[in-house]
């Protein structure tokens, strides 16, 4: 295969609100050493330019991963990643938010590696008290080894939005009123890996990871979370619906405007090589219910 790298703001109702939710939000700026933890690879993680860039490796003993130090409830996280380059096939980059348990929920950026030239696929997923099997899966629109791009999620509690470079990709709305769960109680940390994944990865497990290629590195920068951090049981934006025109809480209420939703299309009709709620052959009793009422995009 050839390459194919081809607000709703609310208004504040008392200026008191605005200023005190404004201090609680978490607006993480990042560094690695202060924002999060080192949790695997025996040395393969490192944490570099003064907690400005972090690196994970994968060898053929061992990957590699970091979690935040921070749980989240709501927010809008980014990340600035450059995936590993050359013949990446057999390996997987996670990048992703999860509780923990077996009815944990869960919002993931996979990045599936591929032979040199061919197009990395973004895989995404939403898990619902314990419940997934809601992938969609993208080719992107440059080279995502070539240098850092950033990857966002947007998750309040109507919506979740996956962002490319600012650009929407996927779009899973709350669709509890006809029975679907969606994640607005557990909070979650932000976790992310790198490891060999060459049973299924690349092409359904056919091509598998050439070792000779290893050791392979996936980089990161440029972490920043707008966001409500939990803790000893409580989240920092209470039980109030942030009220601030400030920009660093618009994305409680944040909804995809006409720009935002033609863009979604545009990538969507051009990149996505997989989407479940077209597979009639895997849900042959029928689609998922948030396919059928469209609130899923």
């Amino acid at each position: 295969m050839a390459p194919i790298y081809s607000s709703s703001p609310a208004v504040s109702t008392a200026m008191l609100i605005s200023v005190v939710v404004s201090f609680l939000m978490a607006a993480s700026a990042g560094n690695f050493n202060q924002d999060f933890d080192i949790t695997w690879g025996d040395g393969r993680a490192k944490i570099l330019d003064n907690g400005e860039l972090l690196t994970l490796s994968l060898d053929k003993t061992s990957g590699s991963g970091f979690q935040s130090k921070n749980e989240y409830l709501f927010g809008k996280i980014d990340m600035q990643l450059k995936l590993v380059p050359g013949n990446s096939a057999g390996t997987v980059t996670a990048y992703y938010l999860s509780s923990q348990g077996p009815t944990h929920d869960e919002i993931d950026f996979e990045f599936l590696g591929n032979l040199s030239g061919d197009p990395y696929i973004l895989h995404t997923n939403v898990f619902g008290q314990g419940k997934g099997n809601r992938e969609q899966q993208f080719y992107l629109w440059f080279d995502p080894t070539a240098d850092f791009h950033t990857y966002s999620i947007l998750w309040n509690p109507q919506r979740i939005i996956f962002s490319v470079d600012g650009t929407p990709i996927r779009e899973f709305k709350n669709s509890e009123s006809i029975g679907v769960p969606y994640p607005k109680n557990q909070p979650m940390r932000i976790y992310s890996s790198l490891w060999n994944a060459d049973d299924w990865a690349t092409r359904g497990g056919l091509i598998k990871t050439d070792w000779t290629q290893a050791p392979f590195t996936a980089s990161y920068r440029n972490f920043n979370a707008d966001a409500c951090i939990w803790s000893s049981g409580a989240s920092s934006c209470s039980s109030n619906t942030p009220t601030s025109t400030s920009t660093s809480t618009d994305w409680y209420s944040q909804e995809l405007d006409s720009t935002s939703q033609e863009r979604m299309k545009w990538v969507q009709k051009n990149y996505m090589i997989y989407n479940y709620c077209t597979d009639t052959k895997r849900f042959p009793q029928g689609l998922p219910p948030e396919c059928t009422a469209t609130t899923t995009s």
